[in-house]
């Protein structure tokens, strides 16, 4: 059912009198009077024009009757889970978020400008909202292909997307993961691998994974590569880790995921898992082991439940992933860091 612009409106003004006045300490200005109601919604649409960079946002949620509020941005990151809040209760949240120029995929499309946000939910409730700079944030720099990326149009979302949700204030996802692109091609444009380089500061995590479009990479080859990423990214003084390719759909008649399509094997029979397995264990760097993850969940809902997870009954696409299948996916790579120490335990919510 449409919400109408009644509600939206009605919101602003429940917003207008329970906000305090906007403060305008930084150019770009602060607090809800850079938001406007999205039509026939109840959701709220923020703008705020500022330079690329690390900013931290931090909202009250809650009014007078109960409300669910949820938090995205840019190019449709998931930056804050939705949040219930009972009638008269306020509760605050923060989190910080990469904000860059493009804001999705570093080959896309431009995007617009500075800070987008987007307050939805299914009843949002927002009393005060402020966005400051945080420019000594960790980032969290993500480098991969189209299962991983901000993808601009839904149905379709990468699991880096979805990993905001996760992390406090402190740490902002910076996703540079790009449709199409395999250990060649990554390497190759400077849009890609040179720009993560030059901004890589000491401590920054950087999660790899690159396999589904080195179709007819060899083994040599495709070693070679992700060496020569894990070496410069530790040379930056960044913390390289390397992370398996989360599996394709692809079933066997006993209920299994048990062949090359499934579990990465390219048309010269390289075993993109395997190598990755190896290589970081001989390189000596944490690894992600997503697919066989991804594997164990594919598999135990089974050929028919499992069809949520991607795209297959919208695209006949069994490589990528629905809003849940990325959400799902996410939540096991949030898992991994905070379980291999890979980030400090108070960066996870």
């Amino acid at each position: 059912m449409k919400r109408t612009p009644v509600l939206a409106a009605s919101l602003l003004a429940l917003l207008a009198a329970t906000a305090p006045a906007a403060h305008a300490d930084d150019s770009y200005g602060q607090g809800l009077d850079h938001c406007a109601a999205v039509a026939e919604t109840t959701a709220l649409s923020c703008h705020f024009d500022l330079p690329p960079g690390t900013y931290d946002v931090t909202v009250t949620l809650g009014g007078d009757t109960a409300g669910a509020t949820a938090i995205s941005g840019e190019t449709r990151r998931a930056l804050l889970a939705e949040t219930a809040t009972g009638a008269g209760e306020r509760i605050r949240r923060s989190f910080t978020v990469d904000v860059r120029d493009p804001e999705g995929e570093p080959t896309g499309a431009t995007g617009s400008p500075g800070l987008d946000l987007l307050l939805d939910g299914s009843a949002p409730r927002v009393a005060a909202l402020l966005v400051t700079p945080a420019p000594t944030a960790t980032r969290l720099f993500l480098i991969g292909d189209s299962t991983v990326c901000d993808q601009p149009g839904d149905p379709y979302t990468g699991w880096g997307q979805r990993l905001p949700v996760h992390l406090k204030r402190g740490v902002a996802v910076a996703n540079h993961a790009d449709g199409g692109e395999s250990t060649v091609t990554f390497l190759a444009n400077p849009a890609l691998f040179d720009r993560v380089e030059a901004a890589v500061r000491p401590g920054d995590p950087v999660l790899i994974q690159l396999a589904h479009n080195d179709k007819q990479t060899d083994a040599a080859t495709y070693r070679a590569n992700l060496t020569t990423l894990v070496e410069r990214v530790r040379a930056r003084g960044g913390e390289p880790v390397l992370v398996t390719p989360i599996v394709r759909r692809w079933f066997n008649a006993d209920g299994t995921l048990n062949n090359g399509t499934a579990l990465l094997v390219n048309g010269l029979g390289v075993d993109h898992p395997a190598e990755i397995r190896a290589l970081a264990a001989t390189l000596a760097t944490p690894l992600i082991d997503l697919t066989a993850l991804t594997r164990a969940r594919v598999e135990q809902l089974g050929p028919e439940p499992s069809k949520a997870l991607y795209l297959t009954a919208e695209k006949r696409d069994n490589t990528h992933t629905s809003v849940r299948g990325a959400t799902e996916y996410a939540a096991l790579v949030a898992a991994e860091l905070k379980a291999r120490g890979l980030l400090p335990q108070r960066a996870f919510r």
